[in-house]
């Protein structure tokens, strides 16, 4: 960028376009700020500038901002682009702004033990050459976090390390089987084969095919409603 040229923030905000990216901020050194990436970029870069927006919560934020002469950003095709972009460019040039994963550590992933009879879903590091399932990398651990909860509510997944099939019985149902958040398969309560399909599912969801597993959860919906089942209807 030439250092003469006058970069209007307001008036390149509008030219942003509504695809996934990565964009990257500059001060007036042409030093990098901050690098992230957005599912829309329009909307994501705007929200920096937007006067009361949870950004300015952030006391280091607002002062990234008050620096910003410039911003640039990248088009790619798909948000899992972006997303291995946006660690590439953290990595390679460490910017002062980003507070996650500026190490070697990289990005969590989302680990399926596909290998085990009864897989889990675990937050993990790194992508490992095991026989695992992995889905990432992912920029928000906090987010990794709550899609792991939230999947494993869904199709009642199991959270513990018991060795299963061989300590099925051993003890007694955990608090999740208790509060109808886990089908309890360390004690038979669910077959393999029939807690395999909820495995599935989780997978399929986080292939994307989201479609499929609402549609799915709407037909299971109204088919308990139909059987007066409001409760579980509701759930």
């Amino acid at each position: 960028m030439e250092q003469d040229r006058i970069f209007n923030i307001e008036e390149e905000l509008k030219k942003l376009p509504n695809s996934p990216g990565v964009y990257i901020m500059h001060d007036k050194q042409d030093e990098i700020l901050y690098v992230g990436k957005a599912i829309n970029l329009h909307n994501r870069v705007r929200q920096y500038f937007q006067t009361g927006h949870g950004h300015n919560n952030s006391r280091k934020i607002a002062r990234m901002v008050e620096q910003i002469d410039h911003f640039e950003y990248i088009v790619t095709s798909s948000e899992m682009e972006a997303l291995v972009l946006e660690c590439n460019l953290i990595k390679e040039y460490r910017p002062k702004y980003n507070t996650l994963m500026t190490d070697d550590k990289g990005y969590p992933y989302i680990k399926i033990t596909v290998d085990e009879d009864y897989p889990r879903l675990i937050y993990s590091h790194s992508m490992k050459r095991d026989k695992s399932k992995y889905f990432g990398p992912f920029t928000n651990g906090k987010a990794v976090h709550d899609m792991i909860d939230l999947l494993n509510k869904l199709y009642k997944l199991r959270t513990c390390n018991k060795r299963l099939p061989k300590e099925i019985g051993k003890d007694r149902p955990c608090l999740y089987y208790q509060i109808g958040q886990c089908h309890a398969p360390c004690n038979g309560y669910i077959n393999r084969e029939a807690y395999r399909e909820n495995v599935d599912k989780a997978i399929a969801f986080l292939n994307g095919n989201h479609k499929e597993v609402l549609s799915a959860l709407t037909a299971e919906m109204k088919e308990l409603a139909l059987n007066m089942e409001f409760e579980k209807a509701a759930e």
